[in-house]
């Protein structure tokens, strides 16, 4: 009879409890990984610094945008400290490396840039300016890779292979006026038969009035620029001593405006174009003034080594070969911001390449006045969790 034997295992010694600090660093790291994660893939924060986009988003602003409306972009400039993206937090060291630079994917997303939306992309930066040997205290925009350069948001007002053309500061693309925005601000002429003074322009929300000369035509009627928005004009209509209300423009198409987009043609923000926005696929001749729409797009934004482009007033050529035509290898936009007379865009500085495209501007989730009129005020509580339209 076979005796047995029992075998005893060893218990697996306890492994040793993390110290305190050990889980601390533990939690931090899995925070910052995951909150990187969240904003490459579905949404990033951001603020707004400046008034281009009022009365639609206000200085103050704190929004949510989403990166999965486009699709995702994966990373140019993998080598960067997380959650920073120039330089490293209240310095002016940069916080990434250009060592390692990858090309540009963009994951699918659910819907294309539509007329009308709100979006944020990375600065292209402005067309007439030199686009080499720009110091990053000097337009730095041009000495960081695209990923990182710096966010504009504005309103998309055409896609690609539309003809936009402004005419008396009315946007029309493809030959049909284009709606305006219900908070974009606007020129107007008011006419009142009651004289107007700050307290009403302050409690109708307009900031930019002025008293125009009377008509000595006409006798007991008061006129007035204003710049405000569609929506306050329909406010305006209701008041009995309002007797007329239009839009105007300031300027006239025999006007060329300096910093107007591109420099070589004679334009101004209310008469502008007719252009095109180039659309990947589209063939064009390159003509003299093709060439000054489109030359700078071609040297830099179109997948072409902009070392072998050589753009002059009459001729492009690639590599030493002069070229006839060319066909557009990206889509590109034309952005605007809804307050128009206060916004460097698209007339003054060009198209908005599709690889700059950051996402859609989606709500504000809180809103801080930067100059309240009293402490209680410093919250803008009727902004908080608002939709962006």
């Amino acid at each position: 009879m076979e005796s047995k034997e029992k075998v005893q295992e060893k218990a697996a010694p306890p492994k040793p409890k993390k110290s305190a600090f050990r889980e601390w660093i533990d939690s931090v790291v899995f925070a910052v990984v995951a909150a990187t994660f969240i904003r490459w893939l579905f949404f990033t924060p951001f603020t707004i610094p400046s008034s281009s986009m009022e009365k639609t988003l206000l200085v103050g602003d704190f929004l949510f945008v989403s990166n999965l409306h486009y699709g995702a972009r994966t990373p140019v400039t993998p080598l960067q400290i997380p959650l920073t993206h120039q330089t490293i937090w209240g310095t002016s060291i940069p916080s990434f490396s250009t060592l390692i630079q990858l090309p540009m994917y963009r994951l699918p997303g659910f819907t294309h840039i539509k007329r009308n939306d709100v979006v944020v992309f990375n600065y292209p930066g402005d067309a007439d300016e030199p686009f080499e040997d720009v110091s990053i205290g000097n337009g730095g925009y041009k000495d960081f890779p695209v990923d990182l350069r710096n966010n504009f948001i504005k309103r998309c007002v055409a896609v690609s292979g539309d003809v936009l053309e402004i005419k008396n500061a009315e946007v029309y693309i493809n030959g049909v006026k284009a709606p305006v925005p219900p908070h974009a601000e606007l020129y107007y002429r008011m006419e009142s038969s009651d004289v107007l003074d700050d307290r009403f322009f302050d409690k109708e929300n307009i900031q930019d009035y002025s008293a125009l000369p009377p008509d000595s035509a006409r006798t007991g009627v008061q006129r007035y620029q204003i710049r405000t928005t569609p929506e306050i004009v329909e406010t305006l209509k209701k008041y009995d001593f309002v007797r007329s209300i239009q839009q105007i423009a300031r300027y006239n198409a025999s006007i060329s405006e300096p910093g107007i987009y591109p420099a070589a043609l004679a334009q101004n923000q209310e008469f502008y174009g007719p252009i095109q926005i180039p659309k990947k696929g589209l063939t064009i001749t390159l003509d003299s003034v093709n060439i000054a729409k489109y030359g700078h797009v071609i040297k830099y934004f179109d997948y072409n080594d902009a070392e072998k482009v050589n753009v002059t007033k009459t001729q492009i050529s690639i590599d030493g070969k002069p070229l006839t035509q060319y066909t557009f290898k990206q889509d590109y936009f034309f952005m605007m911001g809804d307050n128009r007379y206060e916004s460097a865009d698209s007339r003054f500085w060009g198209f908005v390449p599709e690889d700059h495209i950051v996402g859609k501007a989606l709500f504000t989730w809180m809103s801080i006045d930067p100059n309240p009129k009293s402490f209680i005020h410093k919250i803008r509580w009727n902004r908080l969790f608002r939709l962006i339209e």
